[in-house]
């Protein structure tokens, strides 16, 4: 409880709860799928909206609420299966890889529709870069360990998503995978007690396996990821 001392004590910040709701609200409504600018842009252009321990609270409610909407999502579609077929899935926020191995191509990936509107290749990556670049100073208004636990879960639903997901590994995806994976271990590094990494992370560091990252616009490959060696390198520092 290190961070809620710190948040009390001499290190207390000011924060402004009606501009919270005010830079959520534009962040939800002006990026997006509908927005008429690239992802990477947007991407950019919500960072910078993000500045300040404001904008840090704000992406830490990003990440939370994709996080807790892809969660239910897929806690819905498991009941639909269980409804129409008597199959029975597992759904664990902790490791959601034996689901998507169980089930496979039965599932849809949930982060491309959420309720909420942000979109996992436009507010999602740039809220994670803001909680990367915030990490110092991330439990001066908030508890990073929840934080963490989420950009984890966000993580293990991308790397499935390739894997299971028929999600097409493309710049914009590969950029959420290596925002997801830096931003992870930066707040680790920031904790005085970091969590143990959870068990589809563990599980993944243990592969090699590079794959090939598509042009979005075309069938062309532009370059490699092999999210196993990354995350090797990031989070056993």
């Amino acid at each position: 409880m290190g961070w809620l001392q710190r948040l009390l004590g001499g290190r207390r910040v000011q924060l402004d709860p009606e501009r919270q709701q005010t830079l959520l609200r534009e962040v939800r409504h002006r990026y997006g799928a509908r927005a008429q600018i690239r992802f990477p842009e947007q991407v950019d252009a919500v960072t910078r909206m993000l500045s300040g321990d404001d904008g840090l609270v704000v992406a830490a409610r990003i990440v939370s609420e994709v996080a807790d909407e892809a969660h239910a999502d897929l806690l819905a579609q498991a009941q639909d299966i269980h409804r129409r077929t008597g199959r029975r899935l597992l759904v664990h926020r902790r490791n959601y890889r034996p689901l998507w191995k169980e089930a496979g191509r039965g599932l849809r990936w949930p982060l491309f529709a959420l309720p909420c509107g942000f979109h996992p290749y436009a507010q999602v990556p740039a809220a994670v870069a803001v909680l990367g670049g915030g990490a110092s100073r991330l439990d001066r208004v908030t508890d990073p360990a929840p934080v963490v636990t989420r950009v984890f879960e966000l993580l293990d639903l991308t790397i499935a998503g390739w894997e299971y997901g028929r999600v097409r590994v493309d710049t914009d995806a590969a950029a959420l995978a290596a925002r997801l994976i830096s931003t992870a271990g930066q707040v680790l590094a920031a904790m005085d007690d970091p969590p143990r990494l959870p068990p589809a992370v563990r599980e993944l560091m243990r592969r090699n396996n590079t794959l090939d990252v598509y042009d979005p616009n075309g069938p062309r490959v532009v370059h490699g990821i092999n999210p196993g060696a990354t995350m090797r390198e990031t989070l056993l520092a």
